[in-house]
């Protein structure tokens, strides 16, 4: 099938139509002409093994990683990004707020502290397609702090008796983690440490889980299982297994900005808290700060932070984000959910207590949207929207947001 791309949807897709309708293709941009074949995917026509005939003169022109699914120069993925939240509010939320403008990436290459690759059978670091178990075997990762490309270029050479590999480094340490997930621990030890010897921080080994990476038991199995990272002024701790923003200098100043936002009070609360690095933030300007999260990693970790730092106003409770309402009222709500944005069980707190002010970070337009027009309906006013970006050439946006009743 032969389609011309007319626009970029949300999920990064170019939008084609064809005497059969609507055809998705996955890499194409606006205005390019392509050929692939047609694949009939959840009630929706999906072009595959994609070939592009007349390219678009703002594709970017050197190689990226498959997992860049917005293959344009810098600049012009930006006002796209900034669409896609646009789009959202008015079509989803159904409000007219104003949008402050985009805050681009401190690095549109060179960003990522955390990856995570299949291990090639004949050798090398791979690339596992979506719905597939194809493997796309990888030279290099443009995308990766300078840590961690030093740390693919090593395991690129590697034999290593394991499924996958997860990276995560610190622009603040400029050093690097590796997890080996699959194979037996025993056996992958020598190798550990030997990787150690190379250069790598640290290395721990993780049991597969059907529910995803670092679901199971986690060994260390040489070196160091932590480092530090600079998330603008606040010095976190960071590992392989448990979740960290993966772009710490767009991150730092999204935290700068929401702490601003935030302003001062008696209490506040975060809820899908991880470690904590908003509540430190937070912990500077309200006499008490509670962060929950259900990662036992994470709370171990930001309670090591929140030593450090000295941050005694800082309390973290682990459990579920639906617990909320166990801890009462507070000045100040903030929320970092999952793409799945907030449970039922957390809107239905929200509205309860009525905090004054609540202080919303989203990684789905789409869910921030939904939520934020239910807010909009208890009696909250969108006062403040600013689109981030932190995942350069690929067609996700963060959204930082403040709500007031």
């Amino acid at each position: 099938m032969e389609v011309l791309v007319e626009k970029l949807v949300p999920t990064g897709l170019g939008l084609a139509r064809s005497p059969e309708g609507a055809v998705f293709v996955p890499g194409g941009l606006p205005g390019e002409r392509v050929r692939g074949r047609p694949v009939r995917r959840k009630g929706a026509w999906f072009l595959e093994e994609v070939e592009v005939l007349s390219p678009s003169p703002l594709r970017y022109p050197h190689p990226l990683p498959p997992s860049a699914d917005l293959p344009l120069v810098y600049e012009a993925q930006l006002p796209l990004k900034e669409g896609f939240v646009r789009e959202s509010l008015e079509r989803i939320a159904r409000l007219e707020a104003p949008l402050e403008p985009i805050r681009p990436s401190p690095r549109a290459l060179a960003y990522r502290a955390a990856a995570q690759y299949a291990l090639h059978p004949l050798g090398g670091l791979a690339y596992r397609r979506p719905e597939s178990h194809e493997l796309q075997r990888l030279d290099q990762d443009p995308l990766l702090i300078e840590p961690l490309q030093e740390a693919f270029r090593l395991l690129s050479t590697w034999p290593l008796a394991a499924e996958e590999v997860a990276l995560r480094g610190s622009l603040h340490e400029g050093k690097a983690l590796l997890g080996l997930i699959g194979g037996d621990p025993k056996a992958l030890k020598r190798a550990a440490r030997a990787l150690v010897r190379e250069g790598l921080e640290g290395v721990v080994w993780a049991e597969p889980h059907p529910r995803g990476r670092f679901r199971g038991r986690v060994i260390p199995l040489a070196g160091r299982t932590e480092l530090l990272e600079d998330f603008g002024g606040v010095l976190a701790s960071v590992s392989v297994q448990s979740f960290a923003q993966v772009n710490p200098l767009a991150a730092g100043a999204l935290f700068q900005e929401a702490q601003a936002l935030a302003g001062e009070g008696e209490r506040a609360l975060e809820l899908y808290a991880g470690s904590g690095v908003l509540s430190l933030f937070l912990s500077r300007g309200f006499r008490e700060v509670v962060a929950v999260e259900i990662s036992k990693d994470a709370v171990s970790r930001g309670q090591r932070d929140k030593a450090r730092l000295g941050a005694e106003n800082l309390r973290f409770h682990r459990g579920d984000a639906r617990e909320a309402a166990r801890f009462g009222a507070f000045d100040l709500v903030a929320v970092d959910p999952p793409r799945a944005g907030l449970s039922r069980e957390v809107l239905e707190y929200l509205v309860s207590i009525r905090p004054g002010r609540i202080l919303y970070i989203a990684c789905d337009p789409a869910t921030w949207a939904r939520d934020v027009g239910r807010l909009s309906q208890e009696g909250y006013r969108l006062l403040f929207v600013r689109p981030y970006d932190f995942f350069p050439f690929t067609h996700h946006v963060e959204v930082l947001s403040l709500l007031e009743r």
